[in-house]
């Protein structure tokens, strides 16, 4: 399967996991890893020492390809990014903020720069900052996501057309089908995140998980624009954002009524109604928790068959 992708990265399959707060951490990304695609550890959940400690795990867990996702919203960046540097990471995915920041600084240690956006223009200055590739991230995703609500149906050949580096399609991807459907629209890739929060490995409380399987359709919601947009499961806290909503509340009363580790609490710790519960739409057609390895597996499989049957129509 090797395309511009698996070039870039030096992988088996034209797959990225995720880089998820709470759920990224060594043991999912080496599984990936291992498995043939690109295991990605989610930094935005962990302190620099934590970060540190996840890398050389990792590290001792394969002997493949792996990256380290950081949101430049991160508080104590440049801490990160020493340490990325020092232990060697060689890739690594921006998130939350302009490439520009940090691009040049990792590129000229030799490191392979991607950035995540959520729309054409996003995508234009990410390329103009001279990253490797872009994630495109249309907003049935998880997690934060773009104020614009543009799917990735439509994204992924809008932000094709304007680019010329490699591009990876993330959001609403669960299925082998669904990634053929985007690689066939312009995609060189996927990422997928959703699918592997329920997976052995993921970081995430084991009730947490168990909620991402059990959610049907609708049961997310993107909100909080005002501050960062964000989809979420419907539960306690969720509805205590939307009375808030009805009452006319300010951005910092919102920002009181958010307060501080509310993604922990519900995603880490498993407090399913007080907690943030960050999740795709794509959790509707996730009806299990199993190996990443599986997952890997099932997915390129899948990809094969759907990829097989198109050629005979």
């Amino acid at each position: 399967m090797g395309n511009r992708i698996t070039d870039l990265f030096g992988i088996e399959y034209p797959l990225i996991q995720a880089g998820m707060v709470w759920a990224s951490g060594w043991r999912l990304a080496s599984a990936v890893s291992n498995a043939g695609g690109l295991g990605v550890l989610g930094a935005g959940s962990m302190y620099p020492e934590v970060l540190r400690k996840h890398i050389g795990k990792c590290k001792l867990a394969t002997n493949k390809p792996f990256a380290v996702n950081v949101p430049m919203l991160y508080p104590d960046i440049d801490r990160l990014m020493d340490i990325i540097v020092d232990l060697g990471v060689k890739i690594v995915f921006t998130s939350a903020g302009n490439p520009k920041t940090w691009t040049s600084f990792l590129k000229n240690k030799g490191i392979t720069v991607v950035h995540v956006v959520s729309s054409v223009k996003f995508a234009q200055k990410a390329e103009e900052a001279g990253v490797d590739a872009i994630v495109a991230e249309g907003f049935e995703a998880g997690g934060h996501n773009g104020r614009d609500e543009t799917t990735t149906l439509t994204l992924i050949p809008a932000v094709k057309e304007k680019i010329s580096i490699p591009l990876i399609a993330a959001g609403g991807i669960a299925t082998g089908r669904a990634m053929l459907a985007v690689m066939v629209l312009g995609a060189d890739g996927v990422q997928v995140g959703s699918r592997f929060v329920a997976s052995d490995e993921a970081s995430s409380h084991p009730l947490f998980k168990q909620k991402v399987v059990e959610a049907g359709e609708g049961a997310t919601l993107l909100t909080l624009k005002e501050l960062a947009p964000v989809r979420l499961i419907k539960n306690k806290f969720f509805h205590d954002i939307q009375q808030a909503y009805a009452d006319c509340a300010s951005v910092e009363e919102l920002k009181v009524l958010l307060g501080r580790a509310r993604a922990k609490r519900g995603m880490f710790e498993g407090d399913l109604e007080e907690g943030e519960l960050e999740i795709g739409q794509v959790a509707a057609i996730i009806h299990d928790i199993k190996p990443a390895a599986q997952i890997v597996s099932d997915l390129i499989k899948e990809f094969t068959l759907a990829k097989a049957e198109v050629k005979r129509l």
